[in-house]
């Protein structure tokens, strides 16, 4: 989202013998500005996290912040539709997250995200609000993104382990391009439920395989149009000395999603 300056020539005149013509000084260039700021509004099909059906379709507003390495923003989810039964919407994600860079093809990215759900029904085990400090480590190797990733979220007291590949593929008479995602993940977590004594675990797998083709509408806007698999596995709640039972968020669904973004 940078803003590239423009650069200004001076000239000159001959006429019969060579005359140099004098010019008031070149007014200096609009300095870039400090930051820039993306707003994006996105529909999908189903609101899918880490392999598990949080709700039905909704649509997923944001705004986010950029400032040099670093990025600040706000996400969130509002269900219309086959909204999941004692769910915790809405949802609120505030994130910001800093870059290093390493070299031209490897950066390190600190992050923190902070999940607010301030309807969350707490006599039924949700929680108002978590916390997730991130790592992030990006490497590129023969045009594909590498992204390991680390959480811990703080109050549900458990990490999650994620790794992401990403590719893009140019389609020039389109004028567009394929963005492939790839994604695998593992999590476990030992305080799951709000106010429950003993203490609930909950733990499983998921990966996702997407899709998605950007279309530029005008210099500042774009239309993103993309469908992704996403599935939750060997997903399992125990709670104390009980038997495990079955994560029943835990499913395989396609999502459609319709994005427009605009730059400020």
């Amino acid at each position: 989202m940078t803003k590239q300056l423009l650069l200004s020539l001076l000239s000159f005149a001959a006429v019969g013998t060579v005359t140099i013509r004098a010019q008031a000084p070149a007014a200096p260039a609009a300095a870039a500005p400090a930051y820039a700021v993306t707003s994006t509004f996105s529909a999908v099909s189903q609101y899918m996290f880490r392999g598990q059906r949080l709700g039905g379709p909704s649509w997923q507003p944001s705004v986010e912040v950029a400032a040099g390495d670093f990025t600040a923003g706000l996400w969130s989810n509002f269900p219309f539709k086959d909204k999941v039964k004692d769910s915790s919407a809405p949802e609120f994600d505030l994130y910001g997250s800093y870059t290093f860079a390493v070299s031209k093809d490897l950066t390190i990215v600190p992050g923190f995200t902070l999940y607010v759900y301030p309807k969350a029904p707490t006599n039924a085990g949700y929680y108002r609000s978590t916390s997730e400090p991130s790592l992030a480590v990006n490497y590129t190797v023969a045009g594909v993104k590498l992204t390991p990733k680390y959480y811990y979220d703080v109050v549900l007291s458990g990490p999650t382990y994620e790794l992401t590949a990403a590719y893009a593929l140019p389609l020039k008479d389109l004028g567009t391009e394929l963005d492939f995602t790839g994604q695998i993940g593992t999590y476990r977590v030992t305080e799951a439920a709000n106010n429950t004594t003993p203490g609930v675990k909950a733990w499983g797998d998921y990966w996702q395989l997407g899709v998605a083709a950007p279309f530029q509408l005008t210099k500042e806007s774009k239309l993103t149009v993309g469908f992704a698999y996403t599935e939750g596995r060997d997903a399992f709640i125990k709670q104390g000395s009980s038997p495990k039972g079955a994560n029943s968020l835990a499913v395989g669904r396609g999502v459609v999603t319709i994005s427009y973004s605009h730059a400020f």
